[in-house]
């Protein structure tokens, strides 16, 4: 690590801008030898963050089921401010301090040590597959109203397999196409929500906005909601290798993409809310669809179908491209075998493709509920070390060269880290025993695996290697930081 002659020549600068300066960072290498395959922009990687966290309002209707509509609206504005945007500022200051494919995997590592670094990229990538598999579920749930073959049985199997064989071989051909996809697909999925709203203004009562019944609230389903709807915005730091100029680009397409996700959720819901009387039984998957034909008619109705499926599609790509390319980075790292580092002939990463595929197809079976549930819980743990991982890394190494810097000192950054960290005690504390008991197998397993994995490559039965293009992080962090793990 090269550190700055003055720390105070750092300055603060806000979420979306440069200060000009030229730093010397802790990784200015490529993330791959001999990768001259064509960088994302500042666009598409706004469209790709849009999708790694949202997509649109399609899977927020349950947040009106469990708790009405004022508690769904305020969710969508106060929730942001707890979770989304200090999410949104870590990732911009860690994800420009460290510009590799493997994210957040390499946050940890610097700061806690290879085997929490590799318990991160386990829990990440688990949690990033699991959510993945919802997708084609969310998919056919809003195409199951015109087609009701869909709804179950061998037709929605044969359906799930073929989606996600097309979708997956997308992420094959190029990270590029991935974003402009995301873009174009972005788009569309926006727009009739627009028209929505237009069509709605005559039918609005705004006394509707305000029913609250806080004795009949399902606080499970509601908090479970609002934090699947509003994270993973550390999910495109694996991607950080493969984008133009990451330094500058991440930060700004972060700051655009918060703005574009609030307004996404929070423009429909005030639209649906307000302008039909309230049934909050019928407030679940695909019910947008429902109100647009109330609203509008048959032909807006089938619009927002076809905007759901497109954005499932959407999600379901810049998902899997970050899994695979966190599998990547990690397999450059030497944390998993070589082979995970093979690129195709359009840069992707075939084999990580390949295996998050199948964990998807593998977890497709599971309920919308229990995926959500399940993807959530080991999404906290993988939250709580990135935390950690950051102030450690403030504390420690408070000089580094940070291209963005979050504007606040080292009490600061801790007093940021403590609601959403409070927000995770809360979300795991109402989780159902099922999912606890399944999610804390998982961690052990990752917990068994990484010491295994060592064994292997002492055994030298499978080959591993770190990229000669990659800094030592061991070597910044062996002299100041002491390892949890010895």
């Amino acid at each position: 690590m090269k550190l700055r002659a003055k720390a105070s020549r750092q300055a603060s600068i806000e979420m979306g801008d440069h200060n000009g300066t030229d730093y010397v960072g802790i990784n200015e290498l490529p993330s791959s030898s001999g990768n001259t395959v064509r960088k994302v922009s500042v666009l598409p990687l706004i469209f790709l963050i849009f999708y790694e966290v949202s997509g649109g309002p399609f899977g927020v209707e349950d947040s009106v089921q469990a708790a009405g509509p004022l508690l769904a609206l305020l969710g969508f504005l106060i929730f942001p401010l707890i979770w989304s945007i200090p999410e949104a500022l870590i990732t911009a200051e860690m994800g420009t301090m460290f510009p590799e494919n493997s994210g957040y995997v390499v946050w940890v590592s610097s700061a806690l040590g290879p085997y929490w670094g590799f318990q991160q990229g386990w829990m990440k990538w688990l949690s990033g597959v699991i959510d993945n598999a919802l997708y084609p579920v969310l998919f056919l749930d809003y195409l199951k109203s015109g087609i009701p073959s869909l709804g179950g049985g061998l037709t929605r199997v044969i359906a799930v397999l073929i989606l996600t064989v097309i979708l997956t071989y997308m992420n094959y051909r190029g990270l590029t196409i991935v974003g402009w996809v995301a873009l174009f697909l972005g788009i569309f999925s926006i727009l009739p929500f627009v028209v929505m709203g237009f069509v709605s203004v005559p039918k609005l009562s705004p006394s509707r906005w305000f029913v609250m019944d806080l004795e009949s609230v399902d606080w499970n389903l509601y908090l479970n909601t609002l934090f699947w709807n509003l994270n993973y915005w550390d999910s495109i730091s694996t991607l950080a290798g493969e984008v133009e100029n990451p330094k500058r680009t991440l930060p700004k397409a972060l700051f655009y993409a918060l703005i574009l996700v609030v307004l996404g959720y929070f423009f429909p819901l005030l639209v649906g809310t307000g302008a039909v009387p309230l049934d909050r039984e019928l407030w679940t998957d695909g019910y947008f669809s429902e109100i647009a034909k109330i609203l509008g008619g048959v032909w807006l109705r089938w619009w927002i179908q076809a905007a759901a499926a497109m954005s499932n599609m959407g999600m379901f790509v810049a998902e899997m491209s970050s899994d695979s390319f966190q599998l990547l980075g990690m397999a450059e790292r030497g944390m998993i075998p070589e082979f995970f580092a093979k690129r195709s002939r359009y840069g992707t990463p075939s084999v990580g493709i390949l295996f998050s595929a199948s964990g998807v197809i593998l977890l497709s079976w599971m309920s919308f509920q229990e995926i959500v549930a399940a993807e959530n819980f080991l999404y906290c743990f993988g939250m709580i070390l990135e935390f950690i991982a950051f102030v450690r890394l403030r504390m420690r190494y408070p000089a580094a060269s940070r291209p963005y810097k979050i504007p606040l000192g080292t009490g600061g950054a801790i007093l940021m880290c403590v609601p959403p960290t409070l927000l995770i005690c809360v979300v795991l504390a109402f989780s159902s025993f099922k999912v606890m008991v399944v999610s804390v197998i998982a961690v052990v397993i990752g917990l068994v695996m990484e010491p295994c994995l060592n064994y292997v490559q002492k055994k030298r039965w499978i080959k591993f290697s770190i990229s000669s293009d990659l800094p030592d992080i061991q070597g910044i962090t062996s002299e100041e930081t002491e390892s949890l793990i010895i």
